[in-house]
């Protein structure tokens, strides 16, 4: 009897852990009410056949706690979701998505690693140091600029996403920019945040 009460109260743990799961799990995926307006890569690529712009590719897990942050407090602002939305083509690209994906002649597969796996075109974009969340910025061309791991909180991520936008990646270091930065609206240079992992 003993032995029944145990199976049923680890019973109802599981479900309700897998509940919870199932549940984070949906709430991170790009919705129709996020701020910004999330697309596939295909797309993304496909769009920028005729109105080329840059990439900005979030890099995620499902089970990564950083990555949900991020979601919440840096794609969740309204600056950056309005710069983003005109300047880039955000891609949302789990690193653990089980499909084909078919880019510039080449078929990525999942590769099962363990009990988890990842995506090769997402290992590829992040010059194979897969860390969650990842963010990868591409020219209009859909060449690399530069994976940058870790989370970024807005005031940081806001700094990235112009200094690439703005091509200023091309005419200044990033720690001159970072001195130099401004916010629209405000005279003062934004300090740098310490990145969080």
């Amino acid at each position: 009897m003993k032995n029944v009460g145990i199976a049923l109260g680890f019973g109802a743990l599981l479900i309700t852990a897998l509940s919870f799961t199932n549940s984070v799990s949906k709430a991170h995926l790009a919705t129709k009410d996020s701020k910004v307006h999330w697309i596939s890569f295909e797309k993304a690529i496909e769009k920028s056949k005729t109105e080329p712009r840059k990439l900005m590719i979030d890099l995620y897990t499902e089970w990564c706690g950083w990555c949900k942050r991020m979601d919440k407090d840096t794609f969740e602002d309204e600056d950056i979701a309005d710069y983003l939305n005109e300047h880039y083509y955000s891609v949302k690209f789990d690193a653990e998505y089980k499909k084909d994906i078919v880019y510039n002649g080449k078929t990525y597969k999942f590769i099962q690693n363990g009990r988890r796996g990842y995506h090769e075109l997402a290992a590829e974009l992040a010059n194979g140091r897969l860390s969650f969340p990842t963010t990868v910025f591409m020219d209009e061309q859909q060449r690399l600029i530069q994976p940058l791991p870790g989370y970024k909180d807005p005031v940081l991520f806001e700094q990235i996403i112009t200094y690439f936008g703005e091509d200023m990646h091309k005419k200044m270091p990033w720690e001159k920019y970072q001195r130099t930065y401004k916010k629209k609206g405000n005279d003062a240079p934004i300090e740098a945040m310490p990145v969080k992992h």
